[in-house]
């Protein structure tokens, strides 16, 4: 009788890829559901933020719990990294430790059932993923580590300086991927616009896409997490031409002011940053995608109101809002005048109601359209509708768009279909199906 494993992966889609690598890894396992009926339980953690820190702190408690006798509870990822010491010295609960650079490794790890912290960064390469979620999209790692300074961020201390994957290691994977039935990809690193500039090439993602376009059974990409210093004009116009790439735009600038800029460290002023946003916009069907951090020190409430004024004036389509974390070793930590979690609340109560109104004119553009759209699956909101997302979006974090009428009759999951938006229900668009794209 096979062995069964239970694997929660917490944070990121980067996380994501990584879990996906251990079950490949652990493919003589059955998976389980249950935690209380496996035989290995492994926690991939997030050690981003304090809220991520907790989550998987909270996580590994409650599995601790729920395991049955003689099982073994593994934890890897971003947070054992980070606190390698202190974690394995305190949680008693935990079988066996790993970081972030021994993923292709698991299986013996746990074989071994030894502790293992690899010094070199790990980065896919022909290693097999059991993709989850999905039978169309996944998401593929360009690189580790960042070479970035900003001043909230801890990640360059546990994941180290920017490596690059080969164009050759990508290339290769997406031929595998497009084989088994996959079309539809994202292209995540924690700073993308950074691709390849550790073998010293500056338009390491022109190189990219010039290469996904050759490859048959590629029909839809888009690129996450750009960087402003590292986005030039060349690369979004490249993308803008692309027949594959969409005029998909996901640019986190974490604030507008030019001072708050500077305390941030991001490298980019307000003036180059609007200029990248304004040529992003004027791209014929394209999709912007932000990010903010309220409440970082000595953020005054005059530099606040300059964000909330520019949210309500630009025309985002989605705002992901995120709370300041106090977190050791990173420059910030060490700054006075840190904002208090009450201010910090109220700030992000207001901008979120400015966000809500943004994300919903956004939507209300749809109504009336008729766009292409890939099936999900059941929808997570009612069992009578069909979950899908515009082909244009990323999976999971722009929106569900619910099919409630088809007139070419049943549907298939991980389909491509032409759909008429017909009504904006709530934080939803309902959509009848009306021919295969």
């Amino acid at each position: 009788m096979k062995k069964k494993l239970h694997l929660v992966s917490l944070g990121c889609n980067k996380n994501l890829v990584d879990s996906e690598v251990m079950l490949g890894r652990l493919r003589d396992y059955e998976l389980s559901d249950d935690a209380s009926d496996a035989d290995v339980l492994i926690v991939n953690t997030c050690g981003f933020i304090g809220a991520a820190k907790e989550e998987s702190l909270d996580t590994i408690f409650s599995l601790h719990e729920q395991r049955k006798k003689d099982s073994l509870l593994v934890v890897s990822g971003c947070l054992t990294q980070r606190y390698k010491e202190e974690l394995q010295k305190e949680l008693k609960e935990v079988d066996l430790f790993t970081g972030v650079g021994d993923y292709d490794k698991i299986d013996e790890i746990i074989r071994k059932k030894t502790n293992s912290f690899s010094d070199s960064t790990y980065l896919i390469n022909d290693e097999q993923r059991v993709i989850t979620g999905s039978n169309h999209h996944t998401y593929i790692k360009l690189s580790e580590g960042c070479n970035q300074q900003c001043s909230f961020c801890a990640i360059p201390g546990f994941k180290g300086k920017l490596h690059s994957r080969s164009l050759e290691s990508i290339e290769k994977e997406l031929k595998r991927l497009t084989k088994q039935g996959f079309f539809d990809f994202s292209f995540i690193s924690q700073d993308s616009s950074s691709y390849l500039r550790d073998f010293d090439e500056k338009e390491g993602l022109i190189k990219l896409i010039d290469m996904v376009e050759k490859i048959d059974g590629v029909k839809s990409t888009r690129i996450l997490y750009l960087y402003p210093t590292t986005t030039s004009n060349l690369l979004v116009q490249r993308i803008i031409d692309s027949p594959i790439f969409h005029n998909y735009f996901d640019m986190p600038i974490q604030h507008i002011n030019e001072d708050m800029l500077k305390r941030m460290k991001r490298g980019a002023g307000k003036t180059r940053i609007i200029e990248l946003l304004t040529m992003m916009r004027k791209a014929q069907n394209s999709f912007l995608r932000t990010g903010f951090i309220v409440g970082h020190p000595k953020e005054s409430e005059r530099e606040f109101e300059e964000l909330c004024n520019f949210v309500e004036e630009f025309d985002f389509d989605r705002i992901s809002i995120f709370a300041y974390s106090d977190e050791e070793d990173t420059a910030a930590f060490d700054m006075s005048d840190k904002i208090d979690k009450k201010t910090i609340d109220q700030r992000i109560k207001k901008l979120n109601e400015i966000v809500k109104q943004k994300i919903k004119k956004s939507l209300e553009k749809e109504v009336g359209r008729e766009i292409e759209i890939v099936t999900e699956g059941k929808s997570s909101e009612h069992e009578l509708f069909i979950g899908a997302k515009k082909l244009l979006w990323d999976r999971g974090i722009d929106g569900e768009i619910l099919i409630n009428d088809s007139q070419i009759g049943k549907l298939e999951t991980g389909k491509c279909y032409k759909a008429k938006i017909t009504q904006l229900a709530g934080e939803n668009l309902l959509a009848t199906v009306s021919a295969t794209a």
